[in-house]
């Protein structure tokens, strides 16, 4: 089969379509005839090789695809070859096959694109794991989602509205925070000229919010903590600021019951990854199929172009995400 690989990490340039070997897949998995891939920050960390890839994993980049069953093992169950599926990969999604765990498919949501579904098993998985399943969002609530106009922030403004939350959010441009008003962002806070903190408070008449989804990490969570609610949760999925790991105020957390969660969600164990993939099937399928939840795409270009892909993503200028499609 062909598949982007690279021979060394480096930049975008290193990203080639070439012959490699095809998956080889194990009893209780299916393959994938891909379709799309959807491209992540964790792709462009493998790619400059600052992200190790878990043990057994494929090292081809891609942790989501869409496409459709070619085979089915004996050990696997629910999926027959011919269903038009998405999946949440552990790597492999850079190609034109994919052999994967059966309890991490999802069935092709009613009324989405086939291409357009390669963007929606990471952001799901991770949004309704983080801040459901972790922090505990409930209706009533309110939430500062990070970077609103990322593949990220998109659909975790959409759940977060359907669930029923006030959403603050943060984006780079107005541009952007308009896109994100249109998904319906209660709050719009401009990152780059304004306090984000000090604007949270304000608008929330100094008391903060009850949950944080943080893709920034390091440098912001001094700031992230002083705008925290009581008995607020603050969940990091991302440290793309600074190299340094600030010190926790502990004193802080104790007086105002903080609590403070960072995930992976490549990293986590099999059983972990089927459990927030039935969960997302359960409970965040229907919101798609019914039209309040849409994956928001940026662009879509062949898979043989995935460096550009890359730039791309790295320019920070996109609204939603960016898909590789299979020639």
């Amino acid at each position: 089969m062909h598949a982007i690989t690279f021979a060394h990490p480096g930049p975008p340039e290193v990203l080639a379509w070439s012959d490699t070997a095809a998956p080889a897949p194990a009893a209780d998995e299916v393959v994938i005839d891909i379709r799309a891939a959807g491209i992540n920050n964790a792709d462009l960390l493998q790619r400059r090789g600052a992200y190790p890839v878990p043990a057994g994993a494929s090292p081809i980049l891609g942790l989501e695809c869409s496409g459709t069953v070619s085979w089915v093992g004996n050990a696997a169950r629910d999926w027959k070859v011919g269903d038009r599926v998405c999946a949440l990969l552990t790597g492999g999604g850079y190609a034109e096959q994919v052999a994967v765990p059966w309890e991490q498919v999802l069935p092709l949501p009613r009324g989405v694109d086939l291409v357009d579904a390669a963007g929606l098993p990471e952001t799901a998985c991770t949004v309704y794991s983080n801040l459901y399943m972790i922090t505990g969002l409930r209706p009533g609530m309110s939430v500062l989602i990070h970077g609103g106009g990322s593949g990220i922030g998109t659909f975790a403004i959409q759940w977060a509205k359907a669930l029923g939350v006030t959403v603050v959010t943060t984006a780079g441009s107005n541009e952007k925070l308009n896109r994100c008003a249109a998904l319906g962002a209660d709050i719009l806070i401009n990152y780059r000229d304004t306090d984000f903190s000090k604007q949270t408070l304000l608008a929330t008449g100094g008391k903060g919010v009850d949950r944080i989804l943080d893709i920034v990490g390091a440098d912001y969570l001094v700031r992230n903590l002083s705008c925290l609610a009581l008995d607020g949760h603050l969940v990091i999925i991302g440290n793309t600021g600074a190299s340094a790991d600030p010190s926790l105020p502990l004193r802080s957390l104790m007086m105002k019951r903080h609590s403070v969660s960072a995930t992976t969600l490549r990293a986590r164990p099999r059983a972990q990854k089927a459990a927030i993939v039935k969960a997302v099937r359960e409970n965040v399928w229907p919101l798609i199929e019914s039209g309040r939840i849409a994956p928001v795409i940026d662009s879509v270009l062949p898979m043989s172009n995935a460096a550009d892909g890359h730039r791309l993503l790295a320019e920070g200028r996109t609204v939603g995400k960016v898909l590789l499609r299979v020639p």
